[in-house]
């Protein structure tokens, strides 16, 4: 392959370049459907917008499946994308269609050179990521098509940090009930929004949980994401509710923080769940793993956050994350991700691939 850089960051820019909203990816569906050397990969599943793509041969050698999601936020002014100082801007460069690039052009790679490989390697393209789990394809890949892998690496922006595990994420509402009255005469009534105030306030004061596993320091948190309350300006209000999330360390099963998040919130208010999302073990000491720190000479570091890892986990495949795009630019208006670390992702996963360690 000549000029690998630049056929990354064309790569990404035309991707960038295709809007592909959640729900609306059917167009980045088709492009990456054609982009994919046939030749080399068999395109094995194509429902929902997800794109499964297993390789011709190497059937007897460890199978490794590279996955990264197509979809992205709504835009905020930063498309069409642009090169500038570097880096490719616009709308999903971070997360993650650098990382859907690094995977094109590595499918390309191998196509066109017919390197001897050590692994036999699998490409996942999927949608809907942004959106709440309950609404992901990958339960619908899993149900009807044979997935297998002895590793999965998640191409989710990690600045190029192998990032292993994730937190579970716990959606919840917390509500308090009142009497309304006329805001002339408060006393008649039972201000919902005052109990609200007090009923909170003792998780405000909350400090992170440091949670440790396979060395790495996971901090469990409780954020209050939003609040709600009052029918008019001159009615004391009689109901008030706020969103909390729990992210809770792997060490927890759902049922163990649905437990504990009930027990931080000890009684005030009425507490109504939304939605669980697992978190995924720590995969750090396995071969592969070890294989892949050593190609890029990554650091190790836990997943401060939720991502498919636990998906992939559930169904009973180690996984982590590892990307070019940069977690501070995500979902920013200025979302953009550095050339370099686009070349440093593929040149260490071309050599994960080849066992040049």
């Amino acid at each position: 392959m000549t000029n690998t850089r630049d056929r990354l960051a064309n790569r990404t820019l035309r991707l960038v370049d295709i809007p592909s909203v959640s729900r609306d990816e059917a167009r980045i569906v088709r492009y990456v459907a054609a982009a994919m050397p046939p030749e080399a990969f068999a395109l094995t599943y194509d429902e929902d917008e997800t794109l499964l793509f297993n390789s011709w041969h190497r059937r007897d050698r460890p199978r490794v499946l590279f996955a990264g999601h197509l979809d992205t936020v709504p835009p905020q002014a930063n498309l069409p994308g642009r090169l500038e100082a570097g880096a490719i801007m616009g709308l999903g460069a971070s997360d993650m269609k650098g990382g859907v690039a690094v995977m094109i052009e590595l499918a390309r790679w191998i196509a066109e050179t017919g390197a001897p490989l050590e692994l036999a390697p699998s490409f996942l393209f999927f949608g809907r990521e942004e959106l709440p789990v309950d609404q992901s394809p990958l339960p619908r890949l899993f149900e009807r098509a044979e997935v297998e892998a002895e590793l999965v690496v998640m191409l989710e922006p990690t600045d190029n940090t192998l990032q292993a595990g994730c937190l579970g994420n716990l959606n919840a509402t917390l509500s308090f009930q009142g009497e309304s009255a006329h805001s002339a005469r408060p006393w008649l009534g039972v201000n919902a929004i005052e109990r609200a105030i007090e009923g909170l306030a003792p998780l405000t004061q909350l400090d992170p949980v440091d949670v440790e596993v396979s060395g790495l320091l996971f901090r469990e948190v409780l954020t209050i994401t939003g609040i709600e309350g009052g029918l008019a300006a001159n009615v004391v209000p009689d109901t008030a509710s706020a969103r909390l999330n729990y992210r809770y360390a792997p060490t927890r099963s759902p049922e163990e923080a649905e437990t504990r998040l009930a027990e931080l919130v000890d009684g005030r208010g009425s507490l109504e769940l939304h939605g669980n999302s697992p978190p995924a073990q720590v995969v750090v000491d396995v071969p592969l793993v070890q294989r892949l720190r050593k190609a890029g000479d990554f650091a190790v570091a836990p997943k401060q956050a939720w991502t498919p890892v636990a998906e992939f986990n559930r169904f009973g495949l180690d996984a982590v994350n590892l990307g070019p795009g940069a977690t501070r630019y995500a979902h920013r208006r200025d979302e953009q991700v550095a050339i370099g670390e686009l070349v440093r992702t593929w040149e260490a996963l071309r050599r994960f691939l080849l066992g040049d360690v």
